[in-house]
């Protein structure tokens, strides 16, 4: 396909959307009766057709592949789950997963709420928080890069340096440098790292917009009767923002569930470190099982949906306070 093709096909497509919105407002434009409800009706319907072909239908033919092998032809009913749930290889990737999920949404929350705390009408109050939040602005794979100098080893032979910022500090406080991305289970810890550093900033954030939003009447009267430091916080602070603590872990849990571009750049799920999301990439791009593919994404969804649901009716509970 020439460039001619493509610059046709992207001019038909705008076309077609500027077409049908046209459509939309003439109809809703001429119809006289419940004019409220057909505009409702017309706006929302194109959303409600995107959502089914782009999302649902794939859902439904996912859930409908897991049940076959990888070629999609041969019935195997959950044998596919069966190998997920007890081939080794396959464990070691769940765990992963459970370490990632479990420890990024704490530390990530922990340290930024921290951060907020202390930083919170300082005289130096936006430039402390311009150096937590800006790793924010990198993307997971520029952030993997940079980690990898970080992480970077070199051998210890012929007085060579370490270019690696970890291993040049073992060096000078007497050390011996050592590979960090290659050591089960230490490496995915060492990955994790890379994750809290660029959530942490949007954990500070939220939290610290929330904590400016606690009534001052609130502190006040807490400070009369005599709560100070860390009783403040305990007592006044963190009940005050448990909805936005709510939010901030959730987030980065259900994106922490669809880490991909961390273990990509910086191991390739080598020397155990991968996880669902990659391993269904591998699985259905590379060694095109279409049937393990589809049975990790569709654990993948059963592990997001119940932090969404939770999600929602936290936020629902703190609208109706």
């Amino acid at each position: 396909m020439d460039n001619y093709e493509k610059l046709g096909q992207m001019l038909l497509a705008i076309a077609l959307f500027v077409a049908l919105m046209g459509v939309i407002l003439l109809v809703t434009g001429r119809a006289r009766r419940r004019a409220d409800l057909w505009q409702a009706l017309a706006f929302v319907a194109p959303a409600l057709l995107l959502l089914i072909v782009g999302l649902v239908y794939p859902a439904i033919r996912t859930g409908y592949q897991s049940f076959f092998d990888r070629t999609s032809e041969n019935f195997v009913g959950l044998d596919n789950y069966d190998f997920v749930f007890t081939n080794d290889a396959m464990i070691t990737v769940l765990r992963n997963t459970a370490i990632w999920v479990f420890l990024t949404p704490l530390l990530s929350t922990f340290i930024g709420l921290i951060y907020a705390v202390l930083v919170d009408r300082s005289r130096v109050e936006a430039a402390a928080k311009a150096v937590i939040f800006l790793p924010m602005a990198i993307s997971l794979v520029g952030a993997s890069i940079i980690w990898k100098f970080v992480y970077e080893y070199r051998p210890d032979q012929q007085n060579i340096e370490q270019i690696g910022l970890v291993n040049q500090v073992l060096v000078w406080v007497g050390a011996e440098p050592r590979q960090f991305l290659i050591g089960e289970p230490w490496n995915t810890l060492f990955l994790i790292v890379i994750m809290v550093w660029v959530q942490a900033g949007f954990a500070m954030t939220v939290l610290a917009a929330a904590i400016k939003a606690i009534p001052s009447d609130i502190t006040e009267a807490a400070q009369l009767d005599g709560l100070t430091g860390v009783r403040m916080f305990r007592y006044i602070t963190v009940p005050s923002i448990r909805p936005a603590l709510v939010v901030v872990l959730t987030t980065i849990a259900i994106g922490t569930l669809k880490v991909f571009d961390i273990v990509r750049t910086m191991t390739g799920g080598q020397f155990g470190t991968s996880v669902i999301s990659y391993e269904f990439y591998t699985q259905g791009f590379r060694t095109l099982n279409t049937g393990i593919a589809s049975s990790l994404a569709v654990v993948l969804f059963v592990l997001v949906v119940p932090i969404v649901v939770y999600n929602v009716r936290q936020m629902r509970k703190a609208e109706y306070r």
